[in-house]
């Protein structure tokens, strides 16, 4: 049982909702599913094949971005009779793989048996991250979710997803994705902090004259670095159209490929997948013709506009009928499926394009107007980014917070927003009337940060 927040009225939650998934134990008296079959719960249960008894399980630990979720239940009855699966490795093209679960449709457990087509990094729609996948030519159906599939008796992935507007083509998180999740997870004592990532973006040397340009021999091959993220430890150490030759030895090719198994390749982020948050990577770049190594530390991205927020309240702070929340995409997808075309073009801009410039920055917006004499003609000014209260830049919603506690001992507050555009309160008058409106409109607390 689960019950989404939400974000356009932030002080409330959803309808709960009932939805099923599968699972299976691993070691430990754990059991392993996805992510999304226990996003956002209330309230979950399990109950193993051929036992009608349902237990009630609580989350060990889950990494949305990975699209796992570590379960247990107290009860001790569960696990009679039980035995853990072992996980094995990344199969081959053309291995069959049966899928265990428990898609709609029926009552009763559930295979199904697909040829590995394709193994590469895929996005995971989840957590709308890129990660090692393995295509399987088996539906991937609801209810599916969080199944092992099988090959030789041990765990080869967990089913997670479809190719939405294909038939019979499925997805499954492979073994080491699996245990880089479990690994983290015992590193952190039961916190999941993530892949990391170098932050850079690079743009393949396919073209000779590029190659010529930059310095490189016939015998070197590389990608050039077009863009580096801001508070990233890349950021001190790498500069703009820097080359990179090698990755922990590994040659780059000129597509940005690098070996993998017999004689595939793949993008060269699956050396990140092996990583964990602050460990180093020694990569072979041309700089200004001059080849060197630098050592780099990986570490997760910080969005500055929080690409998923499962299994948390959203954070809003009201003052005198006014709305503030930080911008998120959660938010903007409110708006519907098609939020992209349907949500405020600029802000959705911000979401998918701006970076954060300062540790703790946050777009805060003022997201509705709840009505009254007061802030009569304001609720025109609504999903603006406000950037500054009382003559101080805003930096996030509790900076924003903070400097209206500290102005309701002057005459005025007031708050600039994007374009210029201006709101101006009478401190006195906006602190009479600000319980009123929160009782008009049925909401107990102004402020969740």
């Amino acid at each position: 049982v689960a019950a989404s927040p939400n974000w356009f009225m932030p002080w409330q939650t959803k309808q709960q909702r009932e939805s099923t998934g599968s699972g299976f134990i691993i070691s430990g008296n754990r059991i392993l599913t996805n992510a999304h079959c226990v996003a956002d719960q209330c309230h979950i249960t399990v109950r193993k094949h051929g036992d009608p008894n349902k237990y009630t399980a609580r989350i060990v630990a889950v990494g949305h971005e990975c699209d796992l979720a570590i379960l247990t239940t107290d009860d001790p009855s569960f696990w009679d009779g039980t035995s853990a699966l072992e996980l094995g490795g990344i199969p081959e093209l053309q291995d069959p793989v049966a899928v265990v679960g428990y898609p709609t449709g029926g009552d009763n457990i559930s295979v199904s048996v697909g040829v590995v087509s394709r193994v590469e990094p895929q996005q995971y729609s989840h957590g709308a991250s890129s990660l090692l996948a393995i295509q399987i030519d088996a539906a991937i159906n609801p209810g599916n979710s969080g199944g092992p599939a099988i090959l030789d008796h041990k765990v080869v992935g967990v089913a997670f997803q479809s190719l939405e507007g294909a038939e019979n083509i499925g997805f499954i998180i492979p073994v080491p994705i699996i245990e880089h999740f479990l690994e983290d997870v015992t590193r952190n004592n039961g916190t999941y902090n993530g892949f990391p990532a170098l932050g850079i973006n690079c743009q393949a040397l396919e073209n000779g004259q590029l190659r010529t340009y930059y310095g490189l021999t016939e015998q070197e091959s590389g990608i050039l670095i077009s863009k580096i993220r801001p508070l990233t430890d890349a950021a001190d150490k790498l500069k703009k159209h820097d080359v990179i030759l090698t990755i922990d030895g590994e040659k780059v090719a000129n597509d940005g490929t690098i070996p993998f198994r017999n004689r595939e390749r793949i993008s060269f982020d699956y050396i990140l997948s092996t990583k964990y948050a602050g460990d180093s990577m020694v990569l072979g770049i041309l700089r200004d013709k001059q080849r060197m190594f630098v050592e780099v530390t990986a570490a997760p991205l910080r969005q500055l506009v929080p690409i998923q927020m499962y299994d948390m309240l959203p954070r809003y702070f009201i003052y005198a009928g006014l709305v503030f929340v930080p911008l998120t995409q959660p938010y903007l997808h409110e708006y519907g499926e098609d939020w992209y075309s349907q949500s405020p073009r600029r802000l959705c801009d911000r979401a998918l394009f701006w970076e954060a410039k300062e540790e703790g920055q946050e777009l805060v917006i003022l997201s509705q107007v709840l009505q009254d004499q007061v802030n009569q003609g304001f609720e025109t000014l609504c999903n603006l980014m406000v950037t500054e209260c009382n003559g101080v830049k805003i930096k996030n919603l509790n900076h924003l917070a903070e400097q209206l506690e500290k102005g309701k001992d002057t005459a005025y507050q007031k708050l600039i927003l994007e374009d210029n555009r201006v709101i101006v309160l009478e401190t006195e008058r906006a602190e009479s009337v600000h319980r009123g409106i929160m009782e008009r409109h049925r909401i107990e607390r102004d402020v969740h940060i």
